[in-house]
């Protein structure tokens, strides 16, 4: 991912997850498999000055405290993602409603206020909410960049058709970190 970290940011999507739901045990596997690209990307994003969003589901709660939303998701199966991914210091964390990181969401008014032009996009789902987010940033005029190794989807097919429509749809920049 070659990017200038002067007017882009990092939006982490739903990577802070219980995964109890029809296919999550899919998703989780898939997510386990980037979780060493979602780090690596992470740390790029910190050395290079790039802020990092996290944008998450509130579990039915609407705790914005990203603390007690790790807490209510971590179980065995995904301690050792949200340990690894949990938002550090100098990170914002924004809760959302539906599949949209921008959805009702303080993300766009964020953004302007960071001079940000450009988002990478990573996190779960692939083929939903990093779609549906990739598709509202290109309604808004960002430029995206997607690394095809820091999505996951509950298939791997999906995951595919969502990279093919963020390229050749909403001109995604489709890389790999």
């Amino acid at each position: 991912m070659k990017q200038n970290g002067l007017g882009t940011a990092l939006i982490i999507i739903d990577i802070i997850n219980d995964f109890n739901f029809y296919s999550g045990d899919k998703l989780l596997h898939h997510t386990k498999s980037i979780l060493p690209n979602l780090i690596q990307l992470k740390q790029y994003a910190k050395q290079n000055q790039i802020p990092v969003i996290y944008v998450n589901d509130h579990y039915g709660s609407w705790e914005s405290n990203f603390k007690n939303i790790c807490d209510h998701c971590r179980n065995e199966k995904n301690q050792e993602i949200i340990d690894k991914m949990v938002p550090t210091e100098g990170d914002f964390f924004l809760i959302k409603p539906k599949l949209s990181a921008f959805f009702h969401t303080g993300l766009a008014s964020l953004l302007r206020e960071l001079h940000v032009t450009h988002v990478i996009l990573s996190g779960i789902a692939g083929n939903i909410c990093v779609l549906f987010t990739a598709n509202d940033a290109h309604m808004r005029d960002f430029t995206v960049s997607v690394p095809k190794n820091c999505i996951a989807s509950n298939e791997e097919y999906l995951n595919e058709q969502a990279l093919e429509l963020m390229k050749n749809v909403l001109s995604t920049n489709i890389d790999e970190i």
